[in-house]
Formats: C-alpha cells, structure tokens, sequence
C-alpha cells in the first residue's frame, strides 16, 4: 500500500489525499505533465503544481464535480497517442462542469487510484458538508458491534482484557488470521501508544481488528457501488447482484436473505444494510465462487450418442506410483471412481491357484485378486456418477483363467454388466442416458459367424507399441494371443479393432468397435488430418494411451486430443501436475458426472472443424474473457521450498488452453513480501474462439523461490465462470482445495468479432479501425452445390451486420451496403462510451449512468420513457443541453438498431435456412455430382470438405442471428426496466404505470412467441 497504514474508511483516504501525491495529468494533444495533486484541507477543492495558471485557478471545486470514472474512459484517453501505455487499473478521470469536461489522470498505481477515486466519490455525495461533519469512523455500526463483542467477552466488565482472549477472540471472528499476526499487531499498537502492559482495551481491540480485517480493495468496491456510502442498501445490493454479478431476477427477498445470513452488526440487522466485514463473508461465500452452481448439477443433454462426449478416463488405475516400480493397489481404483472416472483400466494376468491377479506386469510385485477388484468396482461403480462405467479390459490370461475371469464378472456385476448385441440397423452408439447404471467391457471380441469355443485375436494395442519399441527385431505383422467365446461374449458395444487409417475405417468400421492410439500415434494423426480425426470420433470412440516411454508416468496433454473430438484421453491419475490438474478441472462440469458433451461444430454429421484452427471457427461467435486479478488471500509458502522464513513474493499466471487459436498465457507483476493479503489490480483480455473447448488456469507462483515455486491453482472450464467479483479456491500441487486459499477477481465475458491473441489490456494497442469480416463461403467445384450456396452471400452479410451494429464490441469503418449498416461502432458501445463505461459494462449499469446524465438543475428528469411499439425510446421534456442531445442521439440510435434487428431478422434467418436445407438436399448425391464435374481423389474430398464447411456456416450464422434477436428483445425489456427505476416514466414515480406494463407483458410475449416459432 501507499501508505502503512490500510486504508480502511472514508477518512483514511482523505487524509491521503490532503497529504498529496504525484499524479500524471494527460492532455487531448498526447501530452502528458507530472504533478503534485492535493486535497484542501477544508476538502472543498482539488489542487496542482507546479502550473503556469495563478494558483487560484490551478484548482477543481469538488462542488463542480459530476462525476469520477476509473479507467481509461474519456475521449481523452481513447484519442491519445501514448495512452496505450498506460495501464487501464491505474488511469482515472474526473468529469466536472456543465459541458461535462474531463481532468484526466494516472497514478503510479492501482492502489493509488483506488484511494483517489474512492475519496473522491465520497467527498461529491457530500459536497454540501464540511469534512467535520463526516460521520466519524468511531460511530460506526461496525464499531458497536466490535464493542458488544467485546463487553461480551469481557466477564469482569473492566473495559480490558488478556492479550491471549483478545487473539482468540478475532481469531473467532476471522479463522484465516494467523495467531502470530494478531499478536504483532497488539504489540504494534501497544508499542505505539507506550504502553509496558499486553493487557488490551476495548479501543485497542477495535484497532487491531480493523486494521487485521478490512480489505482495501473490498473496501473500495464497497464504495464504488453503494453510491459512495460505506454500506450497501437493499437497493445497492440488488444492483449489484443484477448489474455485475449476473444475477437475472434479484429480488429485494434475495437481498435481505444475504443481509440477514452475513451481516454482523445489530444496526446493519434491523435496518437492512450490509456493512465491510458483512460484505467480505459474503464474497468469500460459495455464492461467490466463481464455479457456476448450475454446473455442478448434470445440465448437459445425456441423449446423444455415447461417441458425442468426452469420457473421464483413467490409465493404468491399479497405480498410484510410477509404472516402472510401483505396485499394484486397491487405491488407485478407490480413488479414481471418488473422481467420477468412467473408464479405467484392468491389466489382468494368470495368478496362483487359477485365480486372475491384476499386476503392474513391469514389477509383477503386489499383486491384486482380479475378484477382489471387480467387489470394489462393483461397489463404487455408481457412487459419484450413474452414468455408464467402461472396462477396459487388458487380457494376459490363459484360455482357463480366461474363463474364470468372465464367469466372476457375470456373478458379481451381475444385470449390471451390460451384453446385449449391437444391432446393424442402428449406425451410432446408445446414449450415456440409455447406458446408466451399466459396466460395459472393452476389450477383443471372436468373430460373431463362426461359432468357436476359442479363436485367435490380435494382441491388445497398447501391449503392441511397449513391443514394438522395446524390440528392435519388431515384426510388422501382430502378435497372436488366444481368446475364450465366454470372454468374448461379454464384450458388446466397445469392441477392440485396429486402426488401419481413415479411409478404410469410415468404409468398414462398425460403430460398435473402437480403436487406441498411442500418444505418439494419435499426435501424427492429429497433426497430419486434423478434419478427418474429428469427422471419425463423430461415430467412433477412440482410446488415446500415454507413451510407453513415459516411464515416470507423467501425463501427455490431454486438450491436444479433446481438440480433435477424442473421448477417451486416459491419464496418469497417480501423477500430479498440469495436465492432470486440466483433466480434473474439466470434469467439474456437467455435474461432474465423467461425461462432457463435445461442441456441436464436432458431432453433427455434416459440418467442419479442424482442430489445428488458427482463427474464427465457422459459425461460432468469439467471446472475450476480460479478466481483472484484484488480491490474493492467505497464500502458503511453497511445500518444497527451502527454509528462508515464510515470506514470500507472489504473482499469478493465467493460462488459456482450447484450441490452437485461443492458447495463450500472461502473468501479473510481484507483489513483495506479502503472502496474507497482496493487490495485483491488474487486468488482462482474452479472445476466445471456440468458447466450449476453453479452460482457464490461474496459477499462483513465488518467485523469490528456492526450490519449489508452486503455492497454488485452479483450472476452470470457460463455460462454467460466473461473471463477476468472485473469490477462486485454490488447490494445492496434489489437487487438494486449501482452506482459506483464495483469488479475488472480477470476471466479464462479451462478444466480440475477429480472431487475434489475448493482450494485457494495460499495455494493448488500442484497436484500430478496420473493415469489418465476414465469415466466407467456400467454391465447392460443384456447379448445382455452388448455385445454392451463391444464393446465401447476401443474407450471410445482413445477418452479420445486423448483429455487430447491435453487440459487437470494436469500431469500424463504413462499408458498401445498407444505410443502417453504416455505422463506425455498434449502437450499444457508442451508448457506453458516452457515459464514460467501459464495453463490459451492464445495460443497466448504463441506464442509470444514462439517467444522471439527463437530469435537469433541479434534479428532476430531463427526458421521459415512451413506449412506441413496445420500443423504449425516452423524449425530451424540455430544452435539452448539447451534452443531453449527444446522449439522447446515441440512445434512440441505440434502440432503432434493436428495433430494425427484431423486426428483420425472421427474413434474413428464413433465407440462410433455406439455403442450408436446399444444400443438405444434394448431400446424397455429391459423390455423384463431383464424378460429373470430374473430380476425383483430393479433388472430390476438398469439395466435400467446402460443402461441410458451408452447411456449418449457414447453420452457426443461422443460430448467431436467432441468439442476437432474442438479446435484443432482451435488452428492451431490461431497459424498460431500468427507465422505469430510474424515475424516467411519465408518472416520476418508481411504479410501473399502467402503458409500461402492458408494454412490458409485450415485450415478453414477443419474446415467448420467438422461442416458440421460427426463431
């Protein structure tokens, strides 16, 4: 912090001010000058030098200011040169006078700024009062709780306390603090104050806890949005849950619950309000994790074809060492079914007195009763998901043992077991939902039209490649083994087969058989025919098996292979690190049930998706992730560290894993020395192509280490962040979640066109302005194909332009086409920019910034909500300022957008849709039509290949502009909503008069009517 002493009320951020500090004043014409800003001590004017105005004029009245923005959000910074090198956290603006001028500034960091601003905020609510008159930090509800806590602890009633109770008593209140800090910070005090006694008064006590407990940056987001009060209201809160923390229908019932579960003090209790230490629980609470809730519940359709889903999947499960020398354990399988692992692996061999063992064949030493394991298979298989369970079968036995195994199986899975034929007039396999509570076996199957008691099958694969790379006279053709029609019966829909390549496979193959690919194998493969791999797992299950060569079993990186549409990326479980922290992070989704339901774009029969991507993947809208890593909380010194104290110099790594295009990390600055409570403040911006398959990393690091660096992580699928400020649990190397081990950070995701890498948006290059893309339709070389296709070229354009002009989140240049196409930036973004908030910000959010700003000198609304065909447009009431119109303008643009996007979109999808059917038609017959034109080999495959990517462009631009409609319809009703609490209807009073309402039961049978009919 600035200053030693922590920020933690309204007068310790005055008080600094007043004091003063350099800041940067950044001019319109790329200027930038340092002085030194002061706060009188009066607190009625801002003041700088050294300038060359006279000293009475080198001044801002706090009384003329409207406003405090923090970031980058005036035209000042957006039209400056070097304003790319400044970071976004650290840069602020105060808006002031009628013609809403800015003075624009940067400190020299984050935690700066946020006094600055919050101080700031504080002083404009209050320009009528004397700083005297700010309600002192000693009346507080927060220190009339402390006190009660106190007297409550104070048996004797003597105002004073053993410095032993004081400690157990803030432990009580906050179980993170360490003993050793509390106790510093009396001595601190006592030392202070001169004091031979460890005896602690009241005051102290009071002291001490504010000092230990009050988060500046919980602090200042408390001021921030509680309209720069130090509590938050019923109806801040309910902003708050609404506006950033994307809560879809706060109620002031959902409000009060929370102030009624978190807040401390008796005051905050009976008059509904939450205080600092009631608004820290309840961000450290689990409504505040950043997981989303419904995720931890099965939300996933589990009807598709078992091919269609990732599968938890385990190798080598009886391990829990290495492969070399570890033995075989109970353990392993134990702990993977806790884990919610679907397959797991059975490496089973002749054992003493014809009983089947499951060994690790390298040691051979520990063996485990194959009976015993299935018992405890059996016993688990169920626990922590229904969903179906694979076997995966690794058979080293004799013909004898052989049956026994098969007859153990029957008799302990029992109805379990899943055996029933496959049938050849179905062409995928059953589904999870089909499958549940069944244990299917994977593994070498006889040949169903010769009735053998016993046959020859090929060896298992993986069994194959540790030969064939052990060897050095390795043959090319199979090694043999022998096969019992009782084994082989038990074997149904996970059929084992070799691969030979894709064209045979997809001629021959049947859905019920399966291949596995050695790590090494399946890596060529993928980078060598990335459509094709994807276009085989549409039907097929394929097993990826780490290399032989990882002897100390590390695991291979399992996103590589979920790219390409694999489902059964076995791994290490007995290994942590990265990639099993990925693996186990990714299987928190979907209830954690081991079952993720792949992208659409890589399970429908006709489309295209290549996992070596580098770009926009046909059909899917590009997101950004906008991350801001705020704090850290009670960090541990790293496990392996040497003995060096437990100081420590943290920083966080972010890592972004998905397809190629969307990889990427970045790292925050070192914080030092500060392991309980380091501010990074800093934010970063991530596009992401192909949201579904993304995972995001945060990894907490020390980099004053010696030894091990690592403290802790948390991977999280993109799909399951909740936006927002949420607290991110952190796990330990070994995945263990750590108590009171925490991120702070704020979370948004937006739209966004165009491909690129992240950046760290304190030191991006401001976007400039471009043409705007289109995703293109592909030459098939099909004449009759391509004359359809023609046919979608210009509704694929509309449907684009009518979505960015609404959503999109960067500027453009005009371009040929419609007049309401030309438009320099989207219509929502223009709105935004004029209220000085940045693009991730909320509609409502913008609304009520909107609303201060159409306000007249008596504070009475400028402007009124008018309903025009169920449309919110807002009409002047009177003169209007120039600063007024400009908003107005960009408003009404704002809703003419929406309303021309509602209104035409039914045309425009209903002309994609066509063409996507009339297309589908011929898809029979492009075999036939391509030996017309001539085309054959490469030639016909990359038609075919043009003509999936061209059905998955109408089908994704189809559903992006169905999507775009209904958050139009969306956004209106919402800002309807937000005119109506802001006072802007007709009635000026906070009710929904009778007009609005039936209006807004318009809006939402519009809206009903749409996910009812076409779109």
């Amino acid at each position: 912090m600035p200053s030693e002493k922590k920020i933690s009320s309204a007068n310790d951020c005055i008080s600094f001010m007043q004091a003063g500090c350099e800041l940067k004043k950044v001019r319109p014409n790329s200027r930038i000058y340092n002085r030194f800003f002061t706060l009188d001590t009066d607190s009625q004017a801002l003041r700088w030098e050294p300038s060359k105005k006279d000293p009475d004029k080198a001044k801002l009245d706090i009384s003329a200011v409207k406003e405090i923005r923090l970031g980058k959000n005036t035209e000042t910074f957006r039209n400056n040169g070097l304003a790319d090198q400044i970071s976004e956290d650290c840069a602020f603006s105060i808006i002031h006078g009628e013609n809403y001028e800015s003075l624009d500034l940067v400190a020299n960091s984050a935690d700066v700024t946020n006094i600055w601003v919050s101080g700031l905020r504080y002083l404009v609510s209050r320009t009528k009062q004397c700083l005297d008159l700010i309600e002192g930090s000693q009346n507080t509800p927060r220190f009339a709780w402390l006190r009660s806590v106190f007297e409550a602890a104070d048996v004797d009633g003597n105002g004073i306390m053993l410095e032993d109770t004081a400690v157990e008593l803030i432990k009580q209140l906050n179980p993170a603090l360490k003993e050793s800090k509390i106790r510093l910070k009396f001595k601190e005090i006592q030392k202070s104050k001169e004091k031979l006694t460890t005896r602690v008064t009241q005051e102290e006590f009071c002291e001490a806890y504010t000092e230990l407990c009050t988060r500046p940056e919980v602090y200042f987001l408390l001021v921030q949005i509680s309209k720069n009060k130090e509590y938050l209201d019923v109806n801040d809160l309910m902003l708050f849950l609404e506006a950033e923390q994307g809560v879809a229908q706060a109620t002031e019932e959902m409000c009060l619950d929370i102030i009624h579960r978190y807040e401390f003090s008796e005051e905050g209790q009976s008059k509904s309000f939450l205080a600092i230490d009631g608004f820290t629980q309840y961000l450290l609470s689990p409504e505040c994790d950043i997981f989303d809730p419904e995720h931890k519940k099965v939300v996933q359709d589990m009807t598709q074809p078992l091919s269609h889903y990732y599968i938890n999947s385990s190798h080598n499960t009886y391990l829990i060492e290495d492969q070399v020398r570890g033995p075989a354990d109970i353990n392993g399988y134990v702990r993977a079914l806790k884990m919610c692992c679907r397959s797991i692996e059975l490496d089973v061999c002749d054992g003493p007195e014809k009983e089947p063992i499951i060994c690790n064949r390298n040691s051979m030493t520990s063996p485990l009763s194959f009976h015993c394991v299935i018992e405890v298979i059996n016993k688990l298989a169920f626990v922590s998901s229904q969903y179906p369970l694979i076997l995966c079968l690794g058979n080293y036995c004799s013909i004898q043992q052989q049956k026994v195994m098969a007859e153990q199986m029957k008799k302990v899975f029992g109805t379990k077991l899943y055996t029933d034929a496959p049938l050849p007039s179905e062409t995928y396999l059953p589904s999870p939902e089909k499958l549940k509570m069944k244990i299917i076996i994977k593994g070498k199957k006889l040949p169903d039209d010769e009735d053998l008691l016993e046959g020859e099958v090929t060896d298992e694969d993986e069994e194959a490649e540790i030969s064939r790379r052990m060897s050095e006279e390795y043959l090319e053709e199979p090694k043999m083994s022998l096969l019992c029609k009782e084994l082989s019966d038990l074997v149904s829909i996970c059929q084992s087969v070799q691969f030979a390549d894709f064209e045979s496979s997809m001629k021959s193959q049947n859905y019920w058989e399966m291949c596995s690919f050695s790590e090494a194998e399946a890596s060529r493969i993928a980078n060598e025919y990335p459509e094709d791999f994807v276009n085989y797992n549409k039907k097929f299950l394929s097993r990826i098996y780490p290399s032989a060569m990882r002897i100390d079993s590390s695991n291979l990186n399992p996103q590589d292979f979920w790219n390409c549409g694999c489902q059964i990326v076995a791994m290490n479980y007995q290994t942590p690190g990265p990639m099993m922290d990925l693996h186990t992070g990714w299987f928190l989704q979907n209830g954690g049930c081991g079952y993720v339901l792949r992208p659409s774009v890589m399970r429908e029969e006709v489309s295209y998706f290549s996992a070596n991507t580098k770009g926009i993947v046909p059909g899917v809208s590009p997101q950004v992730l906008h991350v801001k890593i705020i704090s850290g909380q009670n960090f541990p010194k790293p496990k392996g560290a040497c003995a060096k104290g437990d100081v420590i110099d943290p920083y966080v790594f972010l890592e972004v894993h998905g397809i190629p295009a969307d990889c990427t990390e970045q790292r925050t600055k070192t914080v030092q020395q500060n392991s309980d409570n380091p501010i990074f403040d800093e934010s970063f911006e991530f596009e992401i192509n192909l949201p579904e398959l993304a995972m995001i990393r945060f990894v907490v690091l020390d980099d004053d280490y010696i030894g091990d660096e690592f403290i802790g992580q948390c991977a999280i699928p993109l799909e399951c962040i909740q936006p927002g400020y949420r607290h991110i649990p952190l796990r330990s190397f070994v995945g263990d979640l750590m108590e009171h081990v925490t991120l702070f950070v704020h979370i948004a995701i937006t739209n966004r066109s165009g491909g690129g890498k992240a950046h760290k948006r304190s030191l991006t290059a401001r976007i400039g302005m471009k043409t705007r893309d289109y995703t293109m339709l592909r030459n098939t070389s099909l004449k009759t194909v391509d004359d359809i296709f023609k046919l979608a070229v210009h509704p694929l354009r509309e449907a684009t332009d009518m979505r960015e002009n609404m959503q999109g989140n960067k500027p453009w240049t005009r371009i040929p086409g419609p007049s309401w196409a030309n438009k320099e930036k989207n219509t929502i973004v223009s709105v935004k920019e004029l209220c000085g908030l940045p693009p991730i910000t909320s509609l409502k959010q913008c609304i009520l910034t909107l609303s201060s700003r159409l306000m007249n000198s008596d504070n009475v609304p400028s402007v009124a909500l008018c309903m025009k065909d169920t449309f919110p447009y807002l009409e002047p009431l009177g003169t209007l300022t120039d600063v007024q119109k400009k908003v107005l303008a960009a408003y009404d643009l704002m809703i003419q957008e929406s309303k021309f996007l509602i209104e035409t979109a039914d045309a425009v999808y209903d002309k994609i849709v066509q063409c996507q059917k009339a297309g589908m038609e011929l898809h029979e017959e492009l075999h036939n039509l391509g030996t017309k034109e001539g085309l054959k080999g490469r030639k016909l495959s990359k038609a075919i290949e043009s003509f999936a990517w061209n059905i998955t462009v109408l089908k994704g631009q189809g559903d992006l502009l169905k999507n775009a409609k209904n958050e139009a319809i969306e956004n209106m009703k919402q800002i309807q909503l937000a005119c109506l609490s802001c006072g802007l209807s007709r009635t000026a009073s906070g009710t929904v008069d009778a007009k609005s309402r039936r209006c807004l039961e318009a809006i939402e049978e519009k809206e009903t009517g749409d996910e009812n009919g076409r779109l």
